[in-house]
């Protein structure tokens, strides 16, 4: 079978595969109707009232809870709900939207795989993409085929950078493609003619956060150099004012006035939550240059994007917090069509149509969809190294090839007792973890949420920690 012949066999099964679309999120899903909405926008109560009545509740339960009444909560919901419909051109209930939602995913993801067929069509015959092969580490490059897009998350991440005094929020485990996601929507401001900043927190020098003074120093300096501009810092920073006025009015009258616009994006800020309390006056800080840009010109040309890899412990102010404002990007894991893609583009030709899906099946039953753990698998499986079902039978054994992916783990739990205690819990099945510790266990992916319970991240981790922790 040819690759184009096996592209395109995967495209059908890609839309008729009941399962290839994982539950979205609240999240999740809002993203995908403020994309169907466009160029409208959501009141605070509208996507309240949709992310609680998409995790369940019903109108009672979301009006007691906002201190609403029942019959205008319930109003609210059907002026979305009218509004989806038309969207979709079909007919949108609380009661049905998962569905329909579900198969409008699918149809992004089939259009996007179509996408990649066109690239596989482009390339030359005599040049085969296995030959081409990448090592998964680090951040996809720009323009490798190796990078599979989340519909609709990259094309809205895009279109919400190019506006006026925008946020975006990326959230997910390690490796999950965070910094990945966030490089495109660098490119594509840059495209735009936006002026760009990275601030990747894990490359600080521990002391730049001993002080909130000597850190936002160092966040001035390093946009200030990244921009061409000499720090120039004695000339703003006054002590008698503080150091986030002091910070702001930098923004303000320095750098801004510099830029048509400037998209600063932060990488890694779970970094800061290391540190409680210089995050508990930095981040109001960021959140109140977002709201900034509602009053004033000159701010409205700070696009913000920030990029972490869990939820937040560290107890906010909700009118302070910036992570309940912006637009919420969760990365999912791979769908079973999107793995499909990837393993097509690593040469395995055996992984086309339903009969490659239904082998690739224990492969996402064993690693789940995350994409650094897959990638890693189908690399291995391209060098034609071992077969599937060796890879499988070896993968939660210090034989397999994940053996130093599952051993920083464990030196992780081993150097944190308390976690390694708290991760014991999870697969007995009886955890009922803190909020720290669960932070720490979800940001390392060994950990994830469904339906409000905490299970091991994949099959690999239960079998492999299980034996290493002593748990039967």
């Amino acid at each position: 079978m040819s690759w184009r012949q096996a592209m395109a066999v995967e495209l059908r099964a890609a839309g008729t595969d009941s399962d290839s679309s994982q539950a979205m999120t609240p999240d999740e899903a809002l993203i995908v109707l403020e994309s169907l909405i466009q160029p409208k926008s959501l009141s605070d109560l509208q996507q309240t009232v949709f992310c609680q009545a998409w995790a369940g509740q019903g109108y009672d339960e979301i009006a007691m809870g906002m201190s609403y009444d029942t019959s205008y909560v319930r109003d609210v919901g059907s002026q979305l709900w009218l509004m989806l419909s038309k969207a979709l051109g079909e007919k949108v209930t609380k009661k049905n939207m998962h569905v329909v939602f579900r198969r409008y995913q699918q149809e992004q993801i089939r259009q996007s795989l179509e996408g990649y067929r066109s690239d596989y069509q482009s390339h030359s015959p005599m040049i085969h993409p296995a030959a081409r092969l990448e090592f998964p580490s680090g951040v996809v490059a720009l323009g490798s085929p190796f990078y599979i897009e989340r519909p609709p998350l990259e094309r809205r991440a895009v279109q919400e950078v190019c506006k006026a005094g925008s946020l975006i929020r990326i959230k997910a485990p390690r490796q999950m493609g965070k910094s990945s996601l966030m490089h495109r929507i660098l490119a594509h401001a840059k495209q735009q003619n936006l002026q760009t900043a990275t601030l990747n927190l894990q490359r600080a020098d521990r002391d730049v956060f001993s002080s909130l003074d000597r850190f936002l120093r160092w966040l001035c300096a390093n946009v200030a150099q990244q921009l061409n501009l000499a720090p120039a810092l004695d000339d703003y920073w006054n002590a008698e004012i503080g150091s986030k006025m002091s910070c702001t009015i930098y923004f303000q009258r320095y750098l801004l006035p510099t830029v048509e616009a400037l998209v600063l994006a932060f990488d890694d800020v779970n970094r800061l939550f290391e540190y409680p309390d210089l995050a508990a006056d930095f981040l109001p800080l960021l959140r109140s240059w977002y709201e900034d840009a509602s009053e004033y010109e000159v701010w409205q040309k700070l696009r913000l994007v920030v990029v972490h890899a869990t939820e937040v412990y560290i107890p906010l102010n909700l009118n302070q917090s910036p992570f309940n404002v912006g637009l919420p990007i969760t990365l999912p894991e791979f769908t079973l069509a999107q793995v499909q893609a990837l393993a097509l583009w690593h040469g395995l030709d055996w992984a086309s149509g339903e009969a490659g899906m239904g082998k690739l099946t224990p492969l996402l039953q064993m690693i789940g969809g995350h994409p650094y753990r897959i990638r890693l698998a189908l690399y291995h499986l391209a060098q034609h190294e071992l077969t599937l079902e060796q890879l499988l039978q070896a993968a939660p054994t210090p034989a397999g090839i994940y053996s130093e992916h599952l051993r920083q783990h464990w030196n992780h739990l081993q150097n944190q007792p308390e976690l390694a205690a708290a991760f014991r819990q999870v697969l007995g099945g009886g955890a009922a973890l803190e909020a720290v510790e669960l932070y720490r266990l979800e940001s390392l992916g060994l950990v994830k949420l469904q339906a409000e319970k905490i299970h091991p991240g994949c099959e690999l981790y239960r079998l492999y920690f299980q034996e290493q922790l002593g748990e039967d």
